[in-house]
């Protein structure tokens, strides 16, 4: 390998670092749930560089967003997939909501409330704006009922029952996880064995 190529593939290593700081750094901004953490001037200060640098690593706003919902999803990763195989339905459901339970309170999650809080809630408005970030979330959907369909498959279940699953879980675990957040004198416990079950019996008709 020539001099060169060692020096070129040296910065290309610390370039890598220095995004993976910048995204970890606008990650802990966001997740104080300040909704002035979304400004671009304000996620450069936490970070600690200049707003010309962030602009350079992703572009401007728009690919600084994008490349925190990725990088949070990339952390995430395929939660379903990653379910023991041979569980009963009931043992694999139950998984899923109490693996969200626990990540929906980790701060990347705090972080993309506090994103999306600030984002447009028109899809129209969103995606002329924000186009990379509003690609980004769109692709959230398709990969987390792909992955609850195949968590299931073995299971000989209605595949469209499983696709209204996938869609109600996110938003039933948001509400809980803000109940827990905000204080309630309901019994989460009891919330989360009434949805489990519920899910279950459903999934069974």
């Amino acid at each position: 390998m020539t001099e060169a190529a060692t020096a070129g593939r040296r910065a290309n290593r610390r370039g890598l670092r220095s995004r993976e700081s910048m995204l970890e750094a606008a990650i802990s901004s966001l997740a104080t749930g300040d909704p002035a953490a979304v400004s671009g001037n304000r996620i450069a200060r936490d970070i600690g560089a200049t707003w010309s640098v962030v602009k350079y690593q992703f572009g401007g706003i728009d690919g600084l967003w994008a490349a925190v919902l990725r990088h949070t999803a990339d952390q995430r990763g395929d939660l379903p997939a990653g379910l023991e195989p041979g569980g009963t339905l009931r043992d694999r459901v139950a998984a899923m909501i109490n693996a969200l339970y626990t990540g929906l309170r980790r701060p990347e999650s705090l972080a993309i409330e506090t994103l999306r809080a600030a984002l447009p809630r028109d899809h129209a408005e969103l995606e002329r704006d924000y186009p990379l970030t509003a690609a980004e979330l769109a692709s959230w959907k398709p990969n987390w009922e792909r992955a609850c369909q195949n968590a299931f498959a073995d299971l000989g279940l209605d595949p469209v029952r499983v696709r209204r699953v996938a869609a109600l879980i996110p938003a039933a675990m948001r509400g809980i996880t803000s109940e827990r957040t905000l204080g309630t004198y309901g019994d989460l416990d009891d919330a989360l064995a009434a949805l489990i079950g519920g899910i279950v019996a459903y999934l069974e008709r």
